[in-house]
């Protein structure tokens, strides 16, 4: 299985976001995951379709991971497909036909991808399961991130995995050095920091402790 460290481009300097970019691609980190929130279904707002084509052109070839924290994800997802989403992760709690948003994901060459918030049954996520290339579990609440880890999310890791060997289950919030290797033990194998590698100024050497101590939490 391949252990994957997303770092995630809420927690960059807002003031120098081509730098930053290319500091998490230098830290050998796999891809960018890109928080793009509406009013509405979290209390906050973040990015749009251009900080995704901004990511695009300013490092191509920095894979683009685009979580969709919105009520109505299926109005834009032409859009960040446009903009180079190579990802889409959208909510089970969305207000849409996630079976017919999931297909139309790939249709766009793009892989398709659900989310789970910490209070959602995991259950909710079976009947979409098989049309999914990757499962995000929450372990925040989502809107904010430098949250606290919510470890009784890590049972949904496990259960997932129970029932899909192949697919990739990613955890976000509150990623750091104690809890990305309690994930990987549960049957993770995708990690989103944020707060926790940008603060860092060695950022590859984050990254690459981060690596050794997943391999050690599933050996």
């Amino acid at each position: 299985m391949k252990y994957e460290i997303l770092p995630s481009f809420l927690a960059a300097d807002l003031g120098t976001l081509a730098a930053e970019l290319l500091r998490a691609e230098d830290s050998t980190a796999d891809a960018i995951h890109l928080d793009i929130m509406d009013p509405h279904f979290v209390p906050n707002m973040s990015f749009g379709p251009s900080i995704v084509d901004f990511c695009r052109r300013t490092a191509p070839a920095f894979y683009r991971n685009v979580h969709l924290m919105m009520s109505r994800p299926d109005l834009y997802i032409e859009k960040f497909a446009e903009a180079g989403a190579q990802t889409i992760q959208v909510h089970i709690e969305a207000d849409c036909d996630l079976h017919a948003q999931l297909r139309r994901i790939r249709s766009l060459g793009v892989k398709p991808a659900l989310v789970l918030n910490p209070e959602t049954p995991v259950e909710k996520i079976l009947p979409y399961l098989n049309e999914a290339d990757e499962v995000l579990v929450m372990t925040v609440h989502p809107g904010y991130g430098g949250q606290k880890f919510i470890s009784s999310c890590l049972p949904k890791v496990t259960q997932i995995r129970n029932w899909r060997k192949d697919i990739d289950i990613m955890i976000d919030g509150g990623g750091n050095h104690e809890t990305i290797p309690l994930a990987a033990a549960a049957g993770a194998n995708q990690f989103v920091a944020g707060s926790y590698l940008f603060a860092k100024e060695d950022m590859k050497g984050a990254v690459e402790e981060l690596r050794r101590l997943i391999q050690t939490a599933v050996s």
